[in-house]
């Protein structure tokens, strides 16, 4: 099922119980999307959802982040190739169409830092579950790219619109406390918890009756689903293009060079 068990494969996927855990596995540059962790995200999703076995699905991440968004050297090769970002983007609307249209509820553990991609694989979940010191942060507008493929969608159905557009349009960071208030988030536990406490409420749901789970999730997203089918190509061809306006080069550009210097 989906990428296995390789201590080095980009998202590991393990079932237990009825539950698939998949864990973005790239610790060393907080689990940040390059091109192979990217390419197992739009996988993962319609294999899970494929197998008769998987009840509940738990995503998380390895190491101190949930994940840092998109990997700086991915997006500065996109801005370059343009096949590559057909692909990327490609993958983006894979991303959004399987993760929101699985038929099993998905946990996520939100273990640490969500950032942009990060961020919207949290808002796409079912329910959330987020550690004490983490936070949620959409850099894409700040960083001069549409913010198409996820919080622009969700959030205004989680938070209301003025809320969406604030963290969305300022890029701020969302505290753990704030992102439960404003419905981003289900419950908040101290740090090294939200697996354990992610497991649990998807063996619940694992062991409740599965039609009557699945039919019922699938009512609660008509909203969602509906969204996702009228808006996101058309954001994802806007983000397409923010690669190549010069505000987004230069701002890359700057984050690139405080990389390398540090």
């Amino acid at each position: 099922m989906a990428d296995g068990r390789e201590a080095d494969s980009p998202v590991l996927v393990e079932a237990r119980e009825g539950v698939g855990i998949v864990t973005l596995n790239r610790p060393e540059t907080l689990n940040s999307s390059d091109e192979a962790l990217h390419a197992s995200l739009a996988r993962v999703w319609p294999e899970l959802d494929a197998s008769p076995d998987i009840r509940a699905i738990v995503l998380t991440g390895s190491g101190k982040a949930f994940s840092a968004g998109g990997d700086l050297g991915l997006l500065d090769r996109m801005t370059r190739d343009t096949a590559l970002r057909a692909h990327i983007m490609a993958e983006a609307v894979d991303i959004v169409r399987g993760m929101t249209s699985v038929r099993v509820p998905i946990v996520a553990a939100v273990n640490g830092p969500a950032v942009g991609l990060g961020c919207s694989l949290a808002a796409m979940s079912d329910l959330v579950v987020i550690e004490e010191h983490a936070y949620f942060a959409d850099p894409h507008v700040a960083l001069g790219l549409v913010a198409a493929d996820g919080g622009a969608l969700t959030w205004p159905l989680l938070t209301g619109l003025l809320r969406a557009k604030e963290y969305i349009l300022l890029g701020e960071r969302l505290p753990a406390e704030e992102a439960l208030r404003l419905g981003l988030a289900n419950r908040v536990v101290p740090k090294g918890q939200s697996l354990t406490a992610a497991l649990e409420l998807a063996t619940r749901l694992a062991k409740s009756p599965p039609q009557a789970v699945t039919e019922t999730k699938a009512l609660l997203n008509d909203s969602l689903l509906r969204a996702v089918g009228a808006l996101l190509s058309k954001g994802i061809e806007s983000e397409s293009a923010s690669f190549d306006e010069q505000a987004f080069q230069a701002n890359l550009a700057k984050m690139l060079s405080r990389r390398g210097t540090s």
